[in-house]
């Protein structure tokens, strides 16, 4: 493609149709815990279309928690349901802990006395992305056995809570419970009916890696783009939208762009606290004073909007509006002029008042020009969040004005 035209195309729509094969293929990987089958498969993916685009690429290493449950439930009386084991996962013995169970809320306040009892943190309704730290650190020091977080959201699901990925956050078995499941254990609570909570399975430290492809042209200024693979679940809506946007860059890139040095990073381990990119920002990212400008394409890019309430959930043709925009002040006009229309992003956020994720460590390392997209979309960290969270022309939409902002910031 001659140089004209590859930066004239930074100014179409991408296509969904090239959008919507590699989200296909991304989803297709199934799980994308860090460091399992499916992140490593993707892993190779990625690296392999950068090599194509002509960037020498490399995968660093780094170290990841896991866990492979065997038998991980509560039971009371009759009643009995799944848990998810809050990793790095502290497992009970074979036959499980025992002990009254006590309901304590949000701010780690109990009904009753927590020595001996198996604690039941009740969370009220949100998009739960990180572990709620308080109330299970309290319930654990007053003399709880075991903590059962029921995580209350839209859908109704066990929501999966970012974690540490270097030790243990807790100081006993943690486990999370469905809010659909949770009626017969909140009743049992309100009684002090005795529960058993079993976590056992098999788990330590496995590698995963990140990537990094470079094209260093000589130039002495870099331009970054960078996006996390990895999660709890298949995360097609989480990581999907971020992923096809991150390669429809890295493809138009060198054409596009040909007065910097590029680099493409994609980083594991995202959900043991920003793992992977805490190792990249260290490691293998071009250092700060050497960098123009640094994009992020964070959670929920393009996710599916949802109506939500009189009979569950339905879904929308339109972009989920709970995603966040953040520039370095001096875009701030030139985002609102190229994401006007898009939901959500149409109000970006100056990066001096507003950053979460992986992009909070970025603007902390002081890379001075940055802009980077996050949100939590109503399946975000939900074993749901499949191909029905995610729409490729909404992607190619959201994708072209990203492609716009990077073209207007590398000059700037």
């Amino acid at each position: 493609m001659p140089l004209a035209a590859a930066v004239a195309g930074a100014t179409e729509t991408s296509s969904p149709n090239a959008i919507a094969d590699d989200l296909a293929t991304y989803i297709g990987f199934g799980s994308k815990q860090s460091g399992g089958k499916g992140d490593t498969a993707c892993g190779h993916w990625l690296a392999s279309e950068l090599e194509t685009a002509g960037f020498a690429v490399e995968r660093p290493s780094i170290s990841v928690p896991y866990f492979d449950p065997a038998d991980c439930q509560i039971v009371v009386g009759d009643a009995h349901a799944s848990l998810w084991p809050h990793p790095i996962v502290v497992p009970t013995p074979p036959q499980g802990v025992q002990g009254p169970m006590v309901r304590v809320d949000s701010e780690g306040r109990a009904d009753s006395s927590l020595a001996g009892a198996i604690a039941l943190v009740d969370l009220p309704y949100n998009r739960w992305t990180s572990a709620l730290a308080k109330p299970i650190e309290t319930a654990f020091a007053k003399g709880a056995k075991a903590v059962v977080v029921i995580t209350n959201g839209p859908t109704d699901k066990i929501i999966a809570l970012n974690t540490d990925g270097r030790s243990s956050m807790f100081a006993g078995p943690v486990g999370l419970l469905a809010p659909e499941d949770a009626a017969a254990f909140l009743e049992a609570a309100i009684k002090q009916t005795t529960a058993t909570v079993t976590l056992t399975g098999k788990g330590g430290r496995r590698p995963a890696f990140n990537i990094i492809g470079r094209m260093d042209r000589g130039k002495g200024r870099w331009l970054v783009v960078s996006t996390p693979r990895s999660g709890w679940f298949g995360c097609a809506g989480e990581r999907g939208g971020g992923i096809a946007a991150w390669l429809d860059l890295a493809r138009r890139a060198p054409l596009m762009l040909p007065d910097h040095n590029l680099a493409f990073l994609c980083n594991s381990g995202h959900e043991y606290e920003y793992l992977g990119a805490e190792e990249a920002l260290k490691a293998v990212a071009p250092k700060p004073a050497d960098t123009h400008f640094w994009l992020h394409l964070g959670a929920n890019l393009a996710a599916r909007d949802w109506h939500e309430g009189l009979f569950g959930l339905s879904p929308l043709p339109g972009t989920d509006s709970q995603r966040y925009l953040v520039v370095s002040p001096p875009l701030l006009a030139t985002a609102q002029r190229l994401f006007k229309g898009l939901a959500g992003l149409e109000g970006p956020y100056p990066s001096d008042k507003l950053s979460a994720g992986e992009l909070t460590a970025i603007i902390a390392a002081g890379y001075p020009s940055v802009a980077g997209v996050f949100g939590v979309h109503r399946f975000h960290h939900v074993a749901d969040d499949d191909e029905r969270c995610i729409d490729a022309s909404s992607v190619a939409a959201t994708t072209a004005a990203f492609r716009n902002l990077l073209l207007e910031a590398s000059k700037a």
